[in-house]
C-alpha cells in the first residue's frame, strides 16, 4: 500500500520547482503594475497601443513557444530545458533593462516570454511527485504564484521609486539566474523517463485525447475571465471609493483568505480522489461569482467577499486541472501535452483582455460579468460530461495507446 504521506524526495520537489516559479514569476509581476505609468517616458511610449503591445508581447511568445518546449523536453529531459529557458528570460530582461524606446522594450518583453517553460516545470513536477500527492504540489506551485502577484502590489511601486524601471528589470534577470541556481542544486533528479524519446503516435494521442481537450478548454476559460474581470474591477473598486494606490490593501488580504479557503477542497480532492467533483463545484462557484458581480453594486464589502470566493474557485482550479493533464496524458508526452495546456492557458489571458476591453468600453461592466458568466457555464456544460479519473488512468492511457499503434 502507498504512503498517503508525501515523501521527502516529494515535498523538496514540491518546494524547489514552487521556488523557481515564484523567483520567476516575481520577477514578472513587479513589471505589470508600473510598466503603463513608465512607458511614457521612453520614446514612442505615448502609443496605448504600443505599450499593449510591450505588456502582451510576453504572452504571445509564451503562446507560441509552450509547446516546443514542452516537445524538448520529452526528449532532452526537463532540467537542461528549465536551465535554458531561464537563461532566455534573464537575457530579456537585461534587454529590456536598457531601453530607451518602447520598441527595446517589447523585444525585451518578448525575449523574456521566449523562455516558455512554465509547461516544462509542471511536468518535471508530475515526474516527481506520485498522483495521491500531485494536486498538492501543483497547489504549492500555484500558491507560490499568488503570493509572488500579492507581493509584486505591494513591493513594485516603491521597487520603482528607488532603482527605477531599468533597476526592475534588472532584478527580473537576477530573479531568474537565482531559480537556475535551484534548479542545479535542489530540485531533484528526473527518473530516467522523463528524458524519454515521444512516439509520434502517442503524442497525437494524447494531444487529441477528449479529456485532454475539455481540461484545455477550461484553463482557456479560466483565465479568459480572469483577465476580463480585471479589465473592469479596478474602475469598479475606484468608484467605490478605493484609490489605486490603495488597492493592494484589498487584493493582499483577499489573496491570503482565498489560499487558506482552497486548502480544504484541494486535499479532499487529493485524500478522497475526487477530482473531478472538486471541479465541478470550482466551476460552479466561479458562475456564481460571475452572475453576482453582474448584479451587485459598487460595495468596496461586497466586491471583496466575492473576489475572495473567485480567487478561492481559481486556486482550487489552478491547482486540479495541471494535475489532471499530468494524469490523463500519456507518459512519453507529459511535456508537450503541459505544453498545449499551458498554450491555451496564455491564449485565454489574450483574448480575455482583448474582448473584455471590447465589451466594457461598448456595453459597461456588467456585460462583462454576464458574458463571463455564459462563458463558464458553458465551460460547467462540457466538463459534466468528463469522466471520473482514477489513479491509474494515466498509466492505462499509454497502456492503450502505445498498444494501438
Amino acid at each position: 500500500m502507498q504512503s498517503e504521506r508525501m515523501s521527502s524526495q516529494e515535498l523538496r520537489a514540491g518546494a524547489s520547482l514552487a521556488g523557481i516559479f515564484g523567483l520567476r514569476m516575481l520577477g514578472l509581476f513587479l513589471i505589470l503594475p508600473v510598466f503603463a505609468v513608465h512607458a511614457s517616458k521612453l520614446a514612442g511610449g505615448e502609443n496605448l497601443t504600443l505599450v499593449g503591445a510591450a505588456l502582451g508581447a510576453y504572452g504571445l511568445a509564451q503562446a507560441l513557444l509552450q509547446v516546443p518546449f514542452g516537445m524538448a523536453s520529452d526528449r532532452l529531459g526537463r532540467k537542461p530545458v528549465i536551465v535554458a529557458g531561464l537563461v532566455i528570460f534573464a537575457l530579456g530582461s537585461f534587454l529590456a533593462a536598457s531601453a530607451t524606446d518602447i520598441w527595446t522594450a517589447i523585444a525585451g518583453r518578448t525575449l523574456q516570454g521566449a523562455g516558455a517553460i512554465s509547461s516544462v516545470v509542471v511536468a518535471l513536477a508530475a515526474d516527481l511527485t506520485r498522483e495521491q500527492h500531485r494536486t498538492k504540489t501543483m497547489a504549492m506551485i500555484g500558491a507560490t504564484i499568488g503570493f509572488s502577484f500579492a507581493l509584486s502590489l505591494v513591493a513594485a511601486p516603491a521597487l520603482y521609486r528607488v532603482i527605477g524601471m531599468g533597476g526592475l528589470f534588472v532584478l527580473t534577470g537576477v530573479l531568474s539566474l537565482a531559480a537556475i541556481a535551484v534548479v542545479v542544486l535542489l530540485v531533484p533528479a528526473p527518473p530516467p523517463h522523463a528524458a524519454a524519446q515521444a512516439a509520434d503516435g502517442v503524442l497525437r494521442a494524447a494531444l487529441l485525447d477528449p479529456e485532454l481537450l475539455r481540461l484545455n478548454v477550461g484553463i482557456f476559460v479560466l483565465h479568459a475571465v480572469q483577465m476580463s474581470m480585471f479589465v473592469v474591477v479596478p474602475p469598479l473598486l475606484v468608484t467605490a471609493g478605493l484609490p489605486l494606490s490603495e488597492h493592494w490593501q484589498l487584493y493582499l488580504p483577499v489573496v491570503l483568505a482565498s489560499f487558506a479557503l482552497m486548502l480544504l477542497p484541494v486535499l479532499h480532492a487529493d485524500r478522497r480522489n475526487a477530482a473531478r467533483g472538486v471541479m465541478l463545484g470550482s466551476i460552479a462557484l466561479l458562475a456564481a461569482v460571475q452572475a453576482a458581480l453582474a448584479a451587485a453594486g459598487a460595495s468596496i464589502a461586497v466586491l471583496a467577499l466575492l473576489l475572495v470566493a473567485f480567487f478561492t474557485a481559481f486556486n482550487v482550479l489552478e491547482a486540479l486541472l495541471p494535475s489532471l493533464v499530468s494524469r490523463i496524458a500519456p507518459e512519453q508526452a507529459r511535456g508537450a501535452a503541459m505544453g498545449v495546456y499551458n498554450t491555451t492557458q496564455t491564449l485565454g489571458l489574450f483574448v480575455g483582455g482583448v474582448a473584455g476591453g471590447w465589451i466594457a468600453g461598448r456595453y459597461g461592466a456588467a456585460a462583462v460579468f454576464g458574458g463571463c458568466t455564459l462563458l463558464v457555464l458553458a465551460w460547467l456544460a462540457a466538463a459534466i460530461g468528463m469522466r471520473p479519473v482514477n489513479r491509474t488512468d494515466g498509466e492505462s492511457f499509454t497502456m492503450h495507446t502505445v498498444k494501438g499503434r
